[in-house]
């Protein structure tokens, strides 16, 4: 095993994995596999409202069931919170309060400055007056803490979609680090645990691109290591635009094992999606390390009919063979 290259499994038990997630994490695998690194299983449970150990549980039956493994783990974020507490303190000096309301920031997400469905945050309570900043604090307003980020642009490459320079204006600007309801961010949290775990290589979705910048400074203002390599790759999205989500129930891997689809054919359809599997034969997922590179990925995203997807898996089980819903990218290219 080479100990200098480790990546990570980084799924939320919110809900059941589907097929956009058996994607993510299959190209995670492969990438760690390939250069015969380590890989970790972190369960990103800090979000105690929508997490539940019954779908943490589920998740990982799955990822077994795909044939993807894992080398350290599971790691739980909310057994971690000490390390976030620690590391939020030594942030005091770079976060301000900000008082705005979920109205008002979803106002904001709507405005053509978002990032990718985001809001850019223009700094609203950044240059608030100390006086009022303290007598609404003293009142008790609701109000989460913003870090406030450096105007110089975050330079890092991304094997995928190449050389990137990110400014506020590009990440969305001053970013959350604890929210109103107390608990931590996502950014912080996937920041410190990468650090602290040793991840050099990070393979996750394109949407998720800009958390790069945010995360970077996170780890240079701690003084923790950063990544090495970042594989960012495109995401399968249904005809409307929408990336595949918990709401495509018919695609959930509970779903597709239930109608009797087997793992090795979800397997051989994502890596020909992939580029690596030219003829769509059923695959297991270390039938393909040696074929996998990052550069047979494509940069668009990936248009699915899921419908029709759903039914080719159901006939698939009875031996039927219709049409197979191949994948197109957004751009209309085959």
């Amino acid at each position: 095993m080479n100990n200098t290259v480790a990546g990570r499994l980084a799924p939320s038990p919110t809900g059941l994995l589907h097929l956009g997630n058996a994607w993510a994490f299959l190209l995670a695998w492969l990438a760690v596999r390939k250069c015969g690194g380590r890989l970790i299983l972190r369960l990103e449970d800090i979000d105690t409202q929508r997490s539940r150990p019954i779908f943490a549980e589920q998740l990982m039956r799955d990822l077994r069931w795909l044939g993807l493994d894992w080398d350290e783990g599971p790691y739980r974020q909310s057994e971690r919170i000490a390390l976030y507490e620690e590391a939020f303190c030594k942030l005091t000096p770079h976060l301000y309060p900000c008082f705005c309301t979920r109205k008002e920031l979803k106002e904001l997400a709507s405005a053509p400055n978002g990032v990718d469905g985001q809001p850019f945050y223009p700094g609203t309570c950044r240059e608030l007056p100390q006086e009022i900043v303290q007598a609404r604090l003293l009142a008790g307003d609701k109000h989460s803490l913003r870090l406030c980020v450096p105007s110089e642009n975050i330079v890092f490459t991304d094997r995928v979609y190449g050389l990137q320079s990110l400014g506020p204006c590009d990440y969305g600007g001053d970013f959350p680090i604890r929210r109103s309801d107390g608990l931590f961010s996502y950014q912080l949290c996937c920041a410190i645990d990468d650090s602290l775990m040793g991840i050099s290589q990070v393979v996750r979705g394109r949407d998720i691109l800009v958390s790069t910048a945010r995360q970077r400074i996170l780890q240079t203002l701690l003084g923790l290591s950063l990544p090495s390599e970042y594989i960012h790759f495109p995401l399968l999205i249904d005809q409307t635009g929408v990336r595949l989500a918990k709401r495509h129930k018919s695609l959930t891997l509970a779903s597709l094992r239930e109608r009797c689809v087997a793992a090795e054919t979800i397997v051989g359809y994502l890596a020909y999606l992939a580029g690596i599997n030219p003829g769509m034969a059923p695959r297991y997922p270390h039938e393909l390390v040696s074929a996998f590179t990052y550069t047979s990925l494509p940069v668009n995203d990936i248009v699915l009919d899921c419908e029709r997807l759903f039914l080719w898996g159901f006939c698939q089980s009875t031996k039927k063979t219709p049409g197979f819903p191949g994948g197109i990218n957004k751009d209309g290219a085959s």
